[in-house]
């Protein structure tokens, strides 16, 4: 283990041998840090938390502390991270609440650039890139391969879908599908996130079944529920299409619309 004679460390952390810890970081109670994993001056890191290896967590990022949550009375709360993510300065993610499951997650490989802003009870999938100065009020879902623009901000309880691309400055309050572009404030759909479906190398018969379901739910004047029920159809041989079809039939919001776009 390489601990800077500055750095402070509870005594009951669990920290692997191999991990790195810079010159006066604050690592708590209650935390867990796995292996190959470097920490950097001026980090703190309070818990319960547990986190993964081979991640790398910048200057000055505040990791594990209470919810920014009047309601939150010091019960236990858990913040877990996975393995491989990189953390930059002056981020900030903090623990769960006991109304919101108690836990917030993120998952691996994900690029956190600076100042960003997970709150409490967020799960925040593997694979996500969010630039600098996102920020997720609290009870947001963020799946896989997402990517937020820079000081995107994201309203409590919304999902932002699988291979969802929210431009820069974006204001979310609703649900973003799978695949979808968005920016705006508020955020209005500016069609699919073709670079990234092109950059994962979909195949045909899925750009066109994508570019269907878009079409069904944006331009057919049909109502949300509607184009799921047609999206599923497609998805029987698209598989790819289920999470599509699965955030509009569960969302609590509702998804994202044109302004000029009156259905629900």
């Amino acid at each position: 283990m390489s601990l800077h004679p500055t750095a402070v460390i509870d005594s009951s952390a669990k920290i692997d041998s191999s991990v790195t810890i810079g010159p006066y970081s604050v690592i708590g109670p209650n935390v867990e840090i796995g292996a190959d994993t470097w920490i950097g001056p001026h980090v703190v890191i309070n818990g319960p938390t547990k986190i993964g290896k081979e991640n790398q967590i910048f200057q000055f990022s505040s990791i594990g502390e209470v919810p920014q949550d009047k309601k939150f009375h010091g019960e236990n709360s858990l913040l877990e991270i996975g393995d491989g993510n990189t953390i930059r300065e002056f981020v900030t993610i903090n623990r769960g609440t006991e109304d919101g499951g108690g836990i917030t997650r993120v998952g691996d490989d994900n690029w956190l650039m600076a100042y960003i802003h997970i709150a409490h009870d967020c799960i925040v999938g593997s694979h996500t890139i969010f630039a600098n100065c996102a920020t997720l009020a609290g009870h947001v879902v963020i799946q896989d391969y997402a990517i937020l623009g820079g000081s995107t901000l994201v309203h409590q309880f919304c999902t932002v879908g699988k291979h969802a691309f929210c431009g820069m400055g974006s204001a979310i309050s609703k649900d973003v599908p799978p695949f979808v572009m968005v920016g705006g404030n508020p955020s209005e759909p500016h069609g699919l996130n073709r670079e990234g479906i092109k950059r994962h190398g979909f195949s045909k018969e899925v750009r066109e079944n994508l570019d269907e379901a878009y079409k069904l739910t944006y331009n057919s004047g049909l109502k949300a529920k509607e184009a799921a029920e047609k999206i599923a159809e497609l998805a029987q041989s698209t598989p790819e299409l289920a999470p599509f079809v699965e955030l509009i039939n569960t969302s609590t919001r509702g998804i994202i619309r044109p302004k000029t776009n009156k259905h629900k």
